[in-house]
């Protein structure tokens, strides 16, 4: 996650994956919600640095590209099980 560390990076994943659990509505734990969202985050902040050329910055950026990410690998998982 871009200009934050690893402590903030935890928080901001949590909050993260907690929204994407909402937003997609599934039911996980607080770790697997945490992974998500800084996973999530990880995967968005490439896309965007691919795509767009740079990423958001911040915690408020990175919550918002974490719960994009989050989002977008439930969509995946979604698709790949067969419930989308």
């Amino acid at each position: 996650m871009t200009g934050i560390g690893w402590f903030a990076a935890i928080i901001v994943g949590a909050l993260a994956g907690w929204i994407a659990e909402k937003i997609m509505n599934s039911s996980m734990g607080l770790l697997a919600n945490i992974g998500l969202g800084i996973v999530g985050a990880i995967v968005a902040n490439f896309l965007l640095v691919a795509i767009v050329g740079s990423t958001l910055g911040g915690w408020i950026g990175q919550l918002i590209v974490g719960v994009i990410g989050a989002c977008l690998l439930i969509w995946i998982t979604r698709l790949i099980r067969g419930r989308a």
